[in-house]
């Protein structure tokens, strides 16, 4: 039953959206414009950077803080907090109140790792890094992140956390599926040109 209530709450949590609330107040629909999800890029992109890094910030915090609260609750119990944690992130990507279609999940699934386990949040941070700009596709930090975070979790953890961490990268790399499909394609933005043209912006300023 606690686990229940956790997940509940952590879905509840999740499907709290900043995005949608500035979509609102801005009267412009996020879903005609820019990538067309409710995430904090997409923010960026339509209303600037500040309302942008708000949005992450707040998509981080409330998977960090879930996870947090629960573990301290349940100091003894390693799967009631990575579950509350997974719940924000399925409220964060299907919240119910938009025909459950929010973000892609990314922010809330770090600050999740964060706050689980934050040298293994570092190590895919890393990696996650790298394979972006060397691959050019950003989408290959959160797909890289989803595939490696169960196994980072095996050696110190119970079967069932590996299989929640297991169905925790199944979703993110589902809401992701779109972007894999353009990379596969070939019309998805390249991140390193991204990077140059924003650096062209700042200097030109």
């Amino acid at each position: 039953m606690k686990a229940f209530l956790c997940f509940i709450s952590g879905y509840l949590i999740g499907s709290i959206s900043p995005s949608a609330l500035i979509s609102k107040i801005k009267n412009k629909n996020l879903r005609d414009n820019g990538t067309g999800n409710l995430g904090a890029t997409n923010v960026m992109l339509n209303f600037g950077k500040l309302y942008g890094i708000f949005v992450m910030i707040f998509d981080i915090l409330k998977a960090y803080i879930t996870v947090k609260v629960t573990a301290y609750i349940y100091p003894s119990n390693n799967l009631i907090p990575l579950m509350a944690g997974t719940a924000v992130v399925i409220g964060h990507i299907f919240p119910f109140y938009m025909k459950f279609k929010g973000g892609k999940g990314l922010a809330s699934f770090g600050g999740l790792i964060l706050a689980y386990e934050p040298m293994i949040f570092l190590i895919l941070f890393i990696i996650g890094i790298s394979l972006m700009l060397i691959l050019n596709y950003a989408v290959f930090l959160p797909v890289s992140g989803a595939l490696l975070f169960p196994f980072c979790l095996l050696k110190n953890s119970d079967f069932s956390v590996f299989i929640t961490a297991v169905v925790l990268g199944i979703i993110v790399i589902f809401a992701h599926l779109e972007n894999l499909s353009n990379v596969y394609n070939g019309c998805a933005p390249k991140i390193r040109d991204y990077i140059k043209n924003d650096l062209f912006h700042i200097a030109n300023k």
